[in-house]
């Protein structure tokens, strides 16, 4: 099939010496997510101004929409393994605001979905009330397995909340969400990310510090091999250690690092990007260094990592976005592997710097070392 050029990116020697495509890259989704098909669908964007969280820059369409781009390699395939769902107040993203950037140009076959405490239960048991997120998720997944909204598969796959700090009680209440999500359930998240910074603290997720050397946090851990789940792991780079740990002490865990570890260039590490960078790319060796251990290439349209394209005037370009994104991608390709590293769109959440279109350009200018 044609293809469009893509823009060469200077060689790094321990990436092109992988002999592996970079189809690895845009479509490792699939070994969580599921199946496959082609999506072709539009929606109306939601009107009302939206208020978002600390961790995102505001949505703007209007914004996005001075920058359009042609679809570079319209027909590669991709699963995007990271997007959210939610119904908040002036910020909405559900099945049609999916589905609209879903069907801008890219071939996005299939997706995930990730946890974002959403549609919790209203009563009962405070353990049990996620499961309300898992039986909304599922439906939304039944809707778009039903074919009549496209033929992506959207939400082939689930990653969902159970308090892990449950301990071995953990188990019967995944098992529920199991049940729930016809068979749909591919992992559990419990968000670690923790600072006393005053920049960073609204960013975080209201646990302890040192969630993930939790005693009874791991007894939850324990129960996830058993039943075929990942860990999902989202925490700062100041974190990273703690992780280290665990994948060491659960080698039959599959443990999947979010939005490349967290890097930080606010807060603490305002001004010190260079200094940031050399501690979180150390961290990142580290983990890779044990087998079951993946990473999600993403993210870096959060607040945190400090990049700002958000307050220009225009929206950025895929080029702008792949020259600044360059060393932390190629840090994780080269540490990872292609076969243990995914792209994700984090979508709306990275919606608030660049374009879904823009974004998958950009994904495929950094994975092109791979063709």
């Amino acid at each position: 099939m044609p293809q469009t050029e893509t823009v060469p990116l200077h060689d790094t020697p321990s990436l092109t010496e992988a002999a592996v495509s970079r189809r690895a890259l845009l479509s490792a989704g699939v070994g969580l997510a599921g199946a496959a098909a082609i999506a072709s669908s539009t929606a109306q964007v939601p009107a009302a101004a939206p208020q978002m969280p600390p961790v995102q820059a505001p949505v703007r369409q209007e914004w996005l929409a001075e920058r359009t781009e042609q679809i570079l390699e319209p027909d590669l395939v991709i699963v995007d393994p990271h997007h959210h769902l939610w119904d908040a107040p002036r910020y909405r993203y559900m099945l049609p605001e999916l589905l609209a950037d879903l069907g801008s140009g890219h071939n996005i076959v299939a997706t995930m979905y990730e946890q974002a405490r959403e549609m919790y239960r209203a009563d009962g048991p405070e353990e049990l009330k996620s499961l309300g997120e898992t039986e909304f998720i599922t439906g939304v997944a039944a809707m778009s397995a039903s074919g009549k909204y496209g033929p992506t598969k959207c939400i082939a796959g689930i990653t969902g909340f159970v308090d892990l700090r449950l301990g071995s009680r953990a188990k019967g209440v995944i098992e529920r969400h199991i049940s729930v999500s016809d068979g749909r359930l591919r992992a559990i998240r419990n968000g670690s990310t923790w600072s006393e910074d005053p920049v960073l603290k609204p960013m975080s997720s209201g646990v302890p510090q040192g969630l993930l050397l939790d005693k009874t946090f791991r007894e939850g851990v324990a129960t996830l091999a058993g039943l075929n789940l990942a860990f999902d792991a989202w925490m700062f780079q100041t974190q990273l250690g703690d992780l280290v740990d665990l994948a060491r002490a659960f080698p039959q865990t599959t443990i999947v690092l979010n939005h490349v570890g967290g890097p930080v260039a606010i807060g603490p590490y305002d001004g010190k990007r260079d200094e940031a960078f050399k501690e979180w790319r150390g961290l990142i060796q580290q983990i890779a260094a044990y087998p079951n251990t993946y990473v999600k290439l993403g993210g870096l349209g959060m607040r945190m990592m400090g990049f700002y394209f958000f307050n220009n005037a225009e929206p950025p370009a895929s080029e702008d976005l792949a020259k600044a994104w360059k060393p932390y991608i190629e840090t994780c390709i080269a540490a990872f592997g292609p076969q243990r590293s995914m792209f994700e769109s984090n979508f709306p959440v990275d919606k608030g710097t660049c374009s879904y279109p823009v974004l998958w350009n950009t994904f495929k200018r950094l994975a092109a070392v791979f063709r």
